[in-house]
């Protein structure tokens, strides 16, 4: 759906996550056996993944001040599923956060936040506001207000609108 480049670092993972569902035409690239594969999800997860994804998709949009497309698990109800730990590396010191014994993908996405949140870049992860797309994106603006995935589509279409319905 947009031009816009991939969110920074783990963000990308949630950010490609969330754009697995095309809410316009309906169309959830989690059907595909491949893109299941790409995630680390078994048909059995299917259902955790989609709700996962969901609860990610409510909070992008509460990044950009939107309401919840649809009533969702809160997305701290399902991170506080995935704990994860400090891992120090006793050769040199450096650390990372590593899960402790959780779902593959819950705990990567959870890794992400975490780092995404001690980067500062966290809340500059959206979701369109538009409602027939919702589509995740880094909103790289000087100002942080970006509202649309593509102000060339969504953008131009809410302007339209907003033309169209003052009478001119």
């Amino acid at each position: 759906m947009s031009e816009r480049s991939a969110a920074p670092g783990s963000l990308a993972l949630v950010e490609s996550l969330v754009n697995t569902l095309d809410i316009g035409s309906g169309a959830d690239e989690l059907d595909s056996g491949e893109i299941r594969a790409r995630f680390g999800i078994g048909e059995d997860e299917l259902p955790s993944a989609r709700e996962l994804r969901e609860s990610l998709r409510a909070a992008l949009l509460a990044h950009a001040g939107h309401p919840p497309h649809r009533a969702v698990t809160p997305l701290g109800a399902l991170l506080a599923r995935a704990p994860l730990l400090v891992a120090v590396d006793e050769r040199d010191g450096s650390a990372a956060l590593a899960p402790a014994d959780a779902a593959p993908l819950l705990s990567r996405v959870a890794a992400a936040v975490a780092e995404a949140l001690v980067a500062g870049t966290w809340t500059r992860l959206k979701a369109c506001e538009a409602d027939t797309c919702h589509w995740a994106y880094y909103d790289r603006s000087p100002a942080g207000r970006g509202r649309w995935c593509s102000m060339q589509v969504c953008g131009a279409r809410a302007k339209m609108r907003r033309y169209r319905a003052k009478g001119a």
